[in-house]
């Protein structure tokens, strides 16, 4: 009989199932199903309540309902008792407030028209102010858990999202028996048990294996009603490879799975490409480009130092510390200059752009468009395109704009290897894989191989991969993840191999990107701020 593993792919607005051959790593059959109430912005369903400025909320019955739905799709293809293992990914820090047993409150009748007490999605950026006030604290404080992200937490993490419930809903954070994760509530509603993913738990939820959680003098110095919150967190942390638990015969009966089938712990949606793209080593530097740039970088060995977002041991694989850092704009660069910017299709202009030689048009751009995520973590960043003339051309700019993200890359590549952390090689996905220009340009600039992955649902097919190493030999999977790589992963579809000539000239150009990154970015960076503080008022 084959042996199949299913990956749950939660993203911002949908779920997608994938099945996945455990011996050939042939994906066999896929559905998605877009959440019927979306991401909420501006109201509340029912009742229509109006919601506060920058929330971003979401309904965990869209969760459940969706599971069910693709994998009753995708179970047309293979039986359920085929499937020997279940991976699931999920935005972070998506949280929601639930009973003991489960059930989230804003199921209940009493808080179903409280924003509190829905789910805070990860762009819920509404606990801002009590992020400030954990950033000052912490410092003031001297806490060591700073140092595993940089020295900055963000708005859109657990602890600040906890402390906007307690304070804008008292009666929501007394009624809430525990604050989890989605990724770990839809596992709990899978398989009756409850456990917290290391993933998310290290990225957003400020846990390492080395220091724990966040003390409870910590907590009480932010608010001694908060003092009690890690009673309100699930202890049982679990990595993704590892059996969170199994399908309950409640689900199985709904879903059309095996009950006792092995579910992985959760992982983190970004973070579950790594193993997709066929990496399952120390050394390569796996890229999501997308949108936004989202960089995993697995490593034998802990350094901290200031330049990644967060960096957890077991994060993203099994035995390896897991460094994460991004660029806050990629994709949405090159879309808005072809698209809003000269309103011209972006495969035209990006044709004429590859027709120049590097350093031909004459420009350097900084790409904080949507402000500096790595290594900088400062919002308040903009972008700037040095070198204009009457003279320069649309294709010249988008060229510059390129080359911008690939130096972005080099400098959180660069903070790396200037603190032991080795990069080997340059491993992709995503939708951006497919324009040349871009991956030829990073290979020349970075000066590494570039490699795309295969798949083209490498997050989805990354927790296949988890589940699969879930159920291990004994049961039909993998004992490592490395051997469930080697089977469920197809070889890379191409190479961008770095050109002399053009690395040389980027070398130059570099130089004059880093002393504009280091001027506007650390030497005076209040000249953006006050641009958009200027922009704020008018």
């Amino acid at each position: 009989m084959n042996r199949y593993a299913l990956g749950l792919d939660y993203g911002t607005e949908s779920v997608r199932a994938l099945i996945v051959d455990c011996e050939t790593g042939a994906e066999i059959a896929e559905a998605t199903y877009t959440y019927a109430h979306g991401v909420m912005t501006d109201t509340l369903p029912g009742s229509g309540q109006k919601l506060p400025p920058e929330f971003a909320l979401q309904c965990p019955a869209d969760y459940r309902n969706g599971a069910l739905t693709v994998i009753r799709e995708v179970l047309k293809a293979v039986d359920g008792d085929q499937i020997i293992g279940i991976g699931i990914d999920f935005t972070a820090c998506t949280v929601l407030p639930i009973k003991q047993d489960g059930t989230p409150l804003c199921e209940l009748d009493k808080f179903k028209d409280n924003p509190q007490a829905w789910v805070k999605l990860w762009k819920h950026h509404a606990a801002q102010p009590q992020a400030d006030r954990v950033n000052e604290i912490a410092h003031a404080r001297g806490e060591k858990f700073l140092d595993y992200y940089s020295g900055i937490i963000s708005s859109e993490w657990l602890i600040p999202k906890c402390w906007e419930t307690l304070e804008k809903a008292p009666e929501v954070y007394e009624a809430a028996d525990l604050f989890i994760e989605a990724g770990d509530w839809i596992i709990q509603q899978i398989t009756g048990s409850f456990s917290r993913n290391a993933c998310a738990a290290g990225y957003k939820g400020l846990w390492s294996e080395e220091l724990g959680n966040p003390s409870e003098e910590f907590l009480t110095a932010l608010d001694p009603k908060l003092a009690g919150l890690n009673g309100k967190i699930i202890d049982r942390i679990v990595a993704a490879g590892e059996e969170a638990g199994v399908v309950s015969e409640a689900f199985a009966a709904e879903s059309g799975l095996k009950a006792g089938t092995p579910v992985s712990a959760a992982i983190i949606d970004a973070h579950s490409g790594v193993p997709g793209m066929g990496v399952s080593d120390a050394g390569p530097l796996c890229m999501i480009m997308g949108t936004s740039g989202c960089h995993m970088l697995p490593s034998n060995d802990l350094h901290l130092f200031n330049g990644y977002a967060g960096v957890v041991k077991d994060g993203i694989m099994p035995g390896f510390y897991g460094y994460e850092s991004g660029q806050a704009a990629v994709g949405d660069i090159y879309g808005w200059f072809a698209k809003t910017f000269m309103e011209t299709p972006i495969l035209e202009i990006e044709s004429k752009a590859a027709e120049l030689k590097p350093g031909e048009s004459g420009l350097v751009a900084l790409d904080w468009m949507n402000g500096n995520r790595s290594v900088l973590m400062n919002t308040n960043l903009s972008g700037t395109i040095l070198g204009l003339t009457l003279a320069s051309k649309p294709e010249e700019v988008y060229r510059a704009l390129i080359e911008a993200t690939a130096f972005g890359t080099k400098i959180i590549v660069d903070s790396y290897l200037d603190n032991n952390v080795p990069v080997t090689e340059l491993v992709a996905c995503g939708g951006l894989i497919r324009f040349d220009l871009v991956m030829q340009t990073f290979a020349d600039v970075l000066e590494l191989p570039v490699k795309t992955a295969a798949s083209g649902q490498a997050v989805a097919l990354g927790s296949a991969i988890f589940g699969a190493v879930a159920a291990g030999s004994s049961r039909g999977g993998f004992d490592t993840v490395t051997e469930a790589v080697e089977k469920m992963t197809q070889p890379f579809t191409r190479t961008f191999t770095p050109n002399p000539e053009a690395s040389n000239v980027y070398r130059e150009l570099f130089s004059i990107y880093k002393r504009c990154h280091d001027f506007f970015g650390q030497e005076e960076p209040q000249l953006m701020k006050k641009l958009k503080q200027i922009k704020s008022r008018s």
